[in-house]
C-alpha cells in the first residue's frame, strides 16, 4: 500500500520518530541529486525511509540500488565528480568494504555526505553499537561529526552539506549516530521548514565537473613521488580550513534552527573539578549522572565533542586545563596503543598544557554492551578518589 504523501513542513514542527527516520527526513529536505543505497543493519532504515519519499515523488533524486557498499561509495564518487550533490549511508562491515573508495572520495576532494550508523566491526559478528567502524577510518580524510540523539543526527545531516561544499573545504563529511541506541529509538524531533533548509544549503555549485567538456580535468590519476606529497598537503589544508568553516556555517545554521552549533558541548563543565569526555548517545546518560552528583555537592561536568575530525585541539585543551582529573570514555579500542582513539586525541591536546589534569581512559560499551548510570557514576567515583588507572575497561567480566 502506498504511503500517504506528507505535506512539506511549513512551520517549525515536530514529530516522534527514530534517529534513522530523522536523517531520512533531512535527506528529503536536502533533495540530493544522487543517492546510492545498499542495506546493512542498523543503517537500512535510513534508506528504506528515503526510498519511500522517492517512490512518492517527494524528491527528485536519482536512486541507485547497488550490489555492495563498495559500489555505493563508487557510485557517489562518480556522481560527485560529475558535479552532482550525492549522499549515501552505511555501517560497520559496509564501511569497511568501502575502505578503498572512502580514501579516494577524500583525496579527490568530493563533498559527499554519508551517514554512518555506528556498529561494531566483525569478528565475532555483532550488529550493535560501538565506534570501531568510524574510528577505524578517522585518518581517511573525511570530516567526522558525532550526534547525541536523533535531533542532532537530523541537524548534522543538513549542516554537513554546507560544510562539505564550503569552497575552502571541499571534503566529504561523515555524520555518525549510535546504532539502535539512537537510530531505532523514537524521540521528538523538531523540524526546520523545508524552504529554510533549501535556502540554507542553496544550489550545488561544483568547482569542477567531469562532464564539462570545455574544461576537461583528470580525477584520480597515477600520482607518484613527484606530486603525491603536494596533493596530500593540499588535502591537509582543506581539513584545517574546515575548523573555521565549521564556525562560519554554524552562524548561518543558527538562524534557521535557533541552536548553537559548537565544536563540543560543555555540560556543567566550566567550574567542574572532575570531567568526563564522551561522544554521542552516552553523553545523555552522563548528563543525568552529572546532575545527580551536583545535587550531592560534587563538582563534576561533561565535555561532549561534536566535531572529531578536524579535532578542536586548542578549544578542548582550554576547556580541560586546570581540572583535577579527566576521564575519557572510548566506545572503541586502539589495539596496541595506550588507550582508545578519543583518549589519544585528548592527550595530544593537553600535551603542552601547563595545568594538565590527571588523565584516565575508560573503554566501554563494546559490541553494544549497556552502560548504565551506575557505570558512569563509578567512573566519577574512581576519578575523584584517585583510584582510576591510566587505562580501564568498564563493565567487562574478568
Amino acid at each position: 500500500m502506498e504511503e500517504k504523501k506528507k505535506k512539506p513542513v511549513k512551520g517549525r514542527d515536530f514529530d516522534s520518530l527514530s534517529g534513522a527516520d530523522a536523517v531520512a527526513f533531512g535527506m528529503r529536505q536536502i533533495n540530493p541529486d544522487v543517492v546510492a543505497a545498499f542495506p546493512i543493519t542498523p543503517q537500512t532504515e535510513i534508506m528504506e525511509r528515503f526510498e519511500k519519499f522517492y517512490a512518492n515523488g517527494e524528491v527528485d533524486s536519482e536512486m541507485i540500488r547497488v550490489e555492495s557498499e563498495h559500489s555505493a561509495m563508487s557510485a557517489v564518487v562518480g556522481a560527485a565528480a560529475a558535479g552532482a550533490r550525492a549522499m549515501t549511508a552505511t555501517a560497520a562491515n559496509g564501511l569497511a568494504l568501502m575502505w578503498e573508495i572512502v580514501y579516494i572520495a577524500a583525496s579527490t576532494r568530493l563533498p559527499i555526505v554519508m551517514n554512518v550508523v555506528n556498529r561494531a566491526l566483525s569478528g565475532p559478528i555483532n550488529i550493535h553499537c560501538d565506534h570501531s567502524d568510524s574510528m577505524g577510518c578517522r585518518d581517511s580524510g573525511w570530516i567526522q561529526i558525532y550526534s547525541e540523539n536523533g535531533q542532532e543526527a537530523y541537524e548534522n545531516t543538513i549542516f554537513a552539506v554546507r560544510l562539505a561544499e564550503h569552497p575552502m573545504v571541499r571534503l566529504p563529511v561523515m555524520v555518525c549516530q549510535d546504532g539502535f541506541i539512537t537510530s531505532h529509538s523514537v524521540e521528538p524531533v523538531n523540524f526546520i521548514e523545508d524552504s529554510k533548509v533549501r535556502k540554507f544549503i542553496g544550489e550545488s555549485k561544483p568547482q569542477f565537473s567531469l562532464l564539462d567538456v570545455d574544461k576537461p580535468i583528470s580525477l584520480g590519476p597515477l600520482d607518484l613521488f613527484d606530486y603525491y606529497y603536494e596533493h596530500k598537503r593540499q588535502q591537509i589544508e582543506g581539513m584545517e580550513n574546515a575548523r573555521n568553516a565549521f564556525l562560519d556555517v554554524a552562524r548561518e545554521f543558527k538562524r534557521i534552527c535557533g541552536r548553537e552549533m559548537q565544536y563540543f558541548e560543555g555540560y556543567r563543565a566550566k567550574d567542574a573539578d572532575y570531567v568526563i569526555v564522551v561522544l554521542s548517545s552516552t553523553a545523555g546518560t552522563a548528563k543525568e549522572v552529572v546532575d545527580k552528583l551536583r545535587k550531592e555537592g560534587k563538582k563534576v561536568g561533561l565535555i561532549r565533542p561534536r566535531l572529531f575530525r578536524p579535532f578542536p585541539y586548542a578549544e578542548i585543551a582550554k576547556a580541560l586545563e586546570g581540572k583535577k582529573a579527566v576521564a575519557v570514555m572510548d566506545r572503541s579500542d586502539s589495539f596496541g596503543a595506550q588507550g582508545g582513539p578519543l583518549f589519544l586525541e585528548i592527550c595530544a591536546a593537553l600535551l603542552n598544557s601547563a595545568k594538565k589534569p590527571k588523565l584516565a581512559d575508560y573503554i566501554y560499551g563494546l559490541g553494544g554492551r549497556d552502560t548504565a548510570m551506575e557505570d558512569i557514576e563509578k567512573v566519577f567515583d574512581e576519578l575523584m578518589s584517585g583510584k582510576s588507572k591510566p587505562l580501564n575497561y568498564l563493565g567487562v567480566r574478568e
